[in-house]
């Protein structure tokens, strides 16, 4: 390099400096894909077990039934990964507070082995009678066995056998934190606790006050979670939301 232009090389290497570290000091963009209808339609279809037969005449008939509050059925990726996370973690003993039809027990289920366990607690002898057959259908009745009754009852009561590795909560969201706080002590170290829509459709995040019951209890628990010593957590944009807790050694 000749003398003239290796001055001039060094004359804009301060610039060059300048302009880095204004591109660091730039607010980075947050990283994350907005879900279309095509793009999701693409993530069911590029899973495991896409086409589950029991699953999905249980929720056309959830639908037909209970067209009302046919809504409350987890999304079929959400079964998928829970069943995933259920098996790959080898747990053996379950509970689900708020079962309703019954689509989210057959995925933890089929997640348990042979010999494992799930305890369902839900308020609704009508749905649950729904869940019973489609249990039946896909061979988990076996591995499940229903309390009907207010949770924080059944909960209280549960005998003293009861230690699990897995918990899910979809129930009522003012009751999430007092369920969390009656299972948190029957959690095995390294269990994961999961609580769905942790999203509250979207309306989370924004600057004004929450005012629905539901939308504060969750809002609440969101940010108890993430400082709870006893838990790890982590919020994830599945389906309405999973807040997806490690319970820490105690």
């Amino acid at each position: 390099m000749c003398p003239s232009c290796l001055l001039a090389s060094k004359a804009l290497r301060p610039m060059k400096v300048v302009s880095w570290h204004r591109r660091r000091n730039r607010r980075q963009p947050l990283k994350f894909t907005a879900l279309t209808n095509p793009l999701y339609r693409y993530v069911l279809e590029c899973r495991s077990g896409g086409q589950d037969k029991v699953l999905e005449a249980l929720r056309v008939e959830t639908c037909a039934r209970f067209p009302e509050d046919a809504r409350m059925q987890i999304s079929r990726d959400q079964g998928g990964f829970m069943t995933l996370l259920v098996a790959a973690m080898g747990a053996r003993c379950a509970i689900e507070v708020g079962t309703f039809t019954g689509h989210s027990a057959i995925c933890i289920a089929r997640g348990l082995p042979k010999n494992g366990k799930l305890l369902c607690l839900d308020a609704s002898d009508e749905w649950t009678s729904l869940a019973r057959q489609y249990w039946a259908k896909a061979g988990v009745a076996d591995k499940i066995e229903l309390r009907v009754g207010p949770a924080n009852s059944s909960l209280k009561k549960l005998e003293s056998k009861w230690k699990f590795n897995f918990a899910f909560i979809d129930a009522d969201k003012p009751g999430y934190d007092a369920y969390y706080e009656l299972i948190l002590p029957r959690m095995r170290p390294n269990g994961l606790i999961l609580f769905d829509n942790m999203l509250w459709g979207g309306r989370l995040g924004g600057k004004k006050p929450i005012a629905d019951p539901a939308g504060k209890a969750i809002d609440a628990l969101n940010r108890k979670l993430a400082r709870d010593p006893r838990v790890e957590s982590v919020l994830l944009p599945i389906s309405d939301g999973i807040n997806l807790c490690r319970v820490l050694v105690r």
